[in-house]
């Protein structure tokens, strides 16, 4: 009598050799579709976190059907596209603030308050803390509201070019997804 009673955890996990029933995959994709979707309509808010919800909504499918050589390589694109849309809300909004004058401090204190606006009040609370601070803390460097406000609109300049560029990240992870990642 075999007194040894393992269960095999990975026999809940589809693999490319064994079939889903239809429904199931079905409803699989579509849960995966709406995941993807919330993540595109929240890039609306600028440090939403919408590739990195696309990002993991591809993860949940591969581990749930099991990952094929090619979903892998799916997989780590899309990962290469999430750190991309990632660090583009950074590097553009900073770097339009930056290019209209403002000190890596008040960046600083710019990011740090839209970090915490956006968690404190969201969803708006990031919105009007960041490009507020900025503001004051470029006034009080300066002395000089025109030049303050110039350099806010930097920063605004830069928001609008990474939502462009985030949602179009985002865009082509779903494309990449469907085309190569769905079965």
């Amino acid at each position: 009598m075999n007194q040894t009673s393992e269960v095999d955890v990975t026999s809940e996990v589809y693999h490319r050799d064994q079939h889903m029933p239809n429904w199931l995959n079905l409803s699989l994709n579509i849960l995966i579709y709406l995941i993807m979707g919330v993540g595109l309509l929240g890039m609306v808010v600028p440090i939403y976190p919408g590739v990195i919800i696309i990002w993991a909504a591809v993860l949940v499918h591969g581990l749930v059907t099991g990952f094929a050589t090619l979903e892998i390589w799916v997989l780590v694109v899309i990962t290469l596209l999430a750190i991309a849309g990632t660090l583009v809300d950074n590097f553009l909004m900073g770097g339009k603030a930056r290019q209209a004058g403002a000190s890596w401090i008040s960046i600083g204190g710019a990011l740090l308050a839209g970090l915490i606006g956006t968690f404190a009040f969201p969803p708006l609370g990031g919105l009007l803390a960041a490009p507020t601070l900025l503001f004051l803390l470029e006034y009080s460097r300066l002395r000089d509201s025109t030049e303050a406000w110039g350099i806010t609109k930097g920063l605004l300049t830069g928001w609008g070019l990474s939502f462009v560029a985030r949602l179009f990240i985002g865009l082509v992870m779903v494309v990449i997804w469907a085309v190569w990642g769905v079965r």
